[in-house]
């Protein structure tokens, strides 16, 4: 029988969501464990836009002074459009009411490792790093930890709570039944990098064509390309050969022209299957879902991590007290964490998580759609005049950047005893 480990919160997944909900818990002397399936977080194209609602809650943590001292880029404008016919021009400067006005570019394993570091102060937080979550421990109708396996074998770790952090098509949340409603994506990317060069300009760029679109995102010495082509293509477009992406990428991105041959492999083209998605239901006894794993966001607006993070910071404001009392009652581990509390995560986050959800999908079904169909974009007329596209260059970064309900933290600051699994007998 495998061993039996205990910990008051267990968290499937060392991702945004999962990492920032360890750290606060821990940081409010919840003894908790983070479990990641990887032996590290250096992970190529995953999402890096740090928006100024995860600006702020690192300020309120105290550690925006280290953020800003990681290698990074900041991005002040975004422009989605033609020449011809610009759709959004975004600058975060004219949010005075703000008090961050850019997006930061930081790749995502720097942004885990900070706040992995301030996590591991507290005595309280445990990140187990190659452990495979299998499955949810089970008993009396309710979830009371995971089974992982690790290099020494497979683990049972009960918990008072479990959360689901583990991304996209989560492992936990699929075993225990959560299964999400497909909202539909029109198109799949392909991720790739070119050069950049001191007079290429800045900022974020999207630019749409007859019948393709892309985003081109400074990163200060190269360019990372979003290149978006028609759900379920990439076996066509592999088919037809680099020479045509290349080709296709430098009528789309002129200045890009003479660059696109650095493109030379497959290798260096990631493909990512969109998906946009959510769950009816976030939580069943004993099991709370976060993050991707809650609800998948198309890659429109970069704000899956900010998402995420929102999601950790709303969870741990709940419940970080309950589960704080809960840890001392020495039957902790045959009671379930009351439902009710767990539940309003979902009702804090729904308006927010289905109003992003809402303007992706209106983006997706009269930009996106309809450019890779070699159609024009389609808005509505009130937004065709310059007047109606600044209003909607506002509401655009309000959502998108800013957040709809933005959370602060609120969790206290508790010195706790170690959160490291502790072996008992059955």
């Amino acid at each position: 029988m495998p061993e039996a480990q205990t910990t008051t919160c267990a968290i499937a997944g060392g991702g945004p969501a999962g990492i920032m909900l360890g750290l606060l818990l821990a940081r409010a002397g919840v003894r908790t464990t983070v479990l990641e399936k990887h032996g590290d977080f250096l992970r190529d194209f995953r999402g890096d836009t740090v928006h100024p609602s995860t600006l702020q809650i690192m300020d309120e943590l105290g550690l925006v002074g280290e953020l800003e001292r990681l290698p990074h880029r900041k991005l002040t404008t975004l422009r989605i459009g033609t020449d011809a016919r610009p759709l959004v021009d975004m600058d975060l400067g004219r949010f005075t009411r703000a008090r961050y006005h850019h997006i930061a570019m930081i790749p995502q394993w720097d942004f885990l490792t900070l706040l992995v570091e301030h996590a591991r102060r507290s005595p309280a937080f445990r990140l187990l790093m190659n452990a495979e979550v299998l499955g949810p421990l089970e008993r009396d109708g309710a979830v009371r930890g995971v089974r992982y396996r690790d290099a020494s074998g497979e683990h049972e770790l009960r918990a008072v709570l479990t959360v689901a952090a583990d991304g996209r098509r989560s492992a936990l949340c699929a075993a225990a039944g959560m299964v999400p409603t497909e909202l539909g994506a029109p198109m799949d990317v392909l991720w790739l990098r070119i050069s950049r060069r001191p007079g290429d300009g800045s900022g974020l760029g999207g630019y749409l064509g007859r019948g393709q679109m892309a985003a081109a995102i400074d990163r200060g010495d190269y360019w990372q390309i979003a290149y978006l082509i028609p759900k379920g293509s990439y076996e066509r477009v592999r088919a037809q050969g680099l020479p045509m992406l290349r080709d296709r990428l430098a009528a789309l991105v002129p200045f890009l022209a003479d660059r696109v041959g650095e493109v030379d492999d497959w290798g260096k083209v990631a493909f990512l299957e969109v998906g946009l998605d959510r769950l009816s239901r976030w939580d069943r006894p004993g099991l709370l879902a976060i993050g991707d794993a809650a609800h998948t966001m198309s890659p429109i607006g970069g704000v899956g991590i900010n998402l995420a993070v929102q999601d950790a910071v709303a969870a741990a404001n709940l419940l970080a007290d309950p589960l704080y009392r809960a840890q001392a009652d020495p039957a902790r581990f045959d009671r379930t964490l009351n439902p009710g509390l767990v539940r309003r995560v979902q009702r804090r986050r729904a308006v927010p998580t289905i109003g992003t959800q809402t303007v992706q999908r209106v983006v997706q079904r009269r930009v996106v759609d309809r450019v890779l169909d070699e159609a024009e974009p389609r808005l509505p007329a009130v937004l065709e005049t310059s007047r109606g596209r600044r209003l909607l260059s506002r509401v655009m970064a309000r959502i998108m950047l800013y957040g709809l309900l933005p959370e602060h933290v609120r969790t206290p600051e508790r010195r706790a005893g170690t959160g490291a699994p502790v072996a008992v007998r059955d």
